[in-house]
């Protein structure tokens, strides 16, 4: 093993379960998560750069502390950036569910609501889809005999809604993708530019329509990308250099703010192992590979939006 990367010690809190095939809805990551028990798991939750669906899939529900005191029960969303400071706590006991990674390009069409409306919350989806809609999915996942299963329903959920749902305007899922594919490491002047819009247009644009001000999304995605290094295991002087951050101490303060706790604290606090794929491009995409220019040259993705599904 390189002198870069140490050896974890800390057993993962999930088992994690990733889809057999790649995943039939743009901008959405799956994974199934059950804790390993036999206590109940109470951990920090960390800001990510997407909105996160946590779908239950039986009577044992997830729990969301946050440092107010209040309490969240269920099936839940989070919202962009929420956990910034490391004040929120993940608690649950016998749980399985599926995680949705999602990104704040198709929030609207999943949702109902735009991300900046979610920004740094956590809400019960049982408010966003009504507790009808909720409570059939819930049925439905609890009785799926597998994960794939359970992956297909969702994924069949999901594209039923982006298909019917509003889309945002193609240069912003473009400029999204363009942060989350270079780690963070872009310039929101580069995006203006190649846009051909002003840094304000972009500015209120973003900001309006993804939820947070371009040069913070910049900032988050970097800072996830970073978390995902050290909780690999690689030293913090390495994650600085290579994910564009000045120094060390910069990563350090940035790690302080995003989460309340050192990168040598993040790093040991991994909730899971580095052979767990879930953390590896887990910041979904829109468009891949020559889509993203194209989408942004005909200034339209409705072509590449999919048919509802039957159900």
């Amino acid at each position: 093993m390189s002198t870069a990367v140490r050896q974890r010690v800390a057993a993962p809190v999930w088992q994690v379960t990733r889809p057999a095939r790649p995943g039939r809805v743009p901008g959405v990551v799956l994974a199934g998560l059950r804790d390993r028990g036999p206590a109940p798991v109470d951990h920090r939750l960390d800001p990510h750069p997407v909105l996160t669906l946590a779908l239950a899939c039986g009577e044992a529900a997830l729990g969301i502390d946050e440092s107010t005191g209040r309490q969240h029960r269920g099936s839940l969303v989070t919202g962009l950036g929420f956990g910034v400071g490391g004040a929120a706590r993940v608690r649950a006991a016998n749980v399985e569910w599926v995680q949705v990674r999602l990104s704040p390009a198709i929030a609207r069409a999943v949702l109902g609501v735009g991300p900046a409306e979610l920004e740094s919350s956590v809400v019960a989806l049982d408010d966003l889809w009504g507790e009808r809609r909720a409570a059939r999915l819930r049925e439905r996942l609890a009785q799926a005999a597998s994960w794939e299963e359970r992956f297909a329903l969702v994924e069949a959920f999901l594209a039923r809604l982006t298909a019917a749902g509003p889309a945002i305007e193609p240069e912003l899922a473009w400029a999204w993708d363009r942060i989350v594919a270079e780690h963070g490491q872009v310039r929101v002047e580069e995006l203006a530019d190649e846009l051909g819009w002003s840094r304000k247009r972009l500015w209120s644009r973003f900001h309006a329509q993804l939820g947070l001000p371009p040069k913070r999304a910049v900032k988050l995605v970097r800072f996830d990308w970073a978390a995902t290094r050290l909780a690999g295991g690689q030293e913090a002087a390495r994650v600085a250099a290579d994910c564009g951050y000045a120094d060390q101490s910069h990563l350090h303060r940035d790690v302080v703010a995003f989460t309340g706790v050192t990168p040598a604290i993040l790093a040991g606090q991994s909730l899971v192992t580095t052979a767990d794929m879930a953390w590896v491009d887990h910041v979904p995409r829109l468009f891949t590979g020559t889509d993203d220019r194209k989408i942004l040259v005909t200034g339209s993705i409705a072509q590449k939006r999919r048919p509802p599904p039957s159900w």
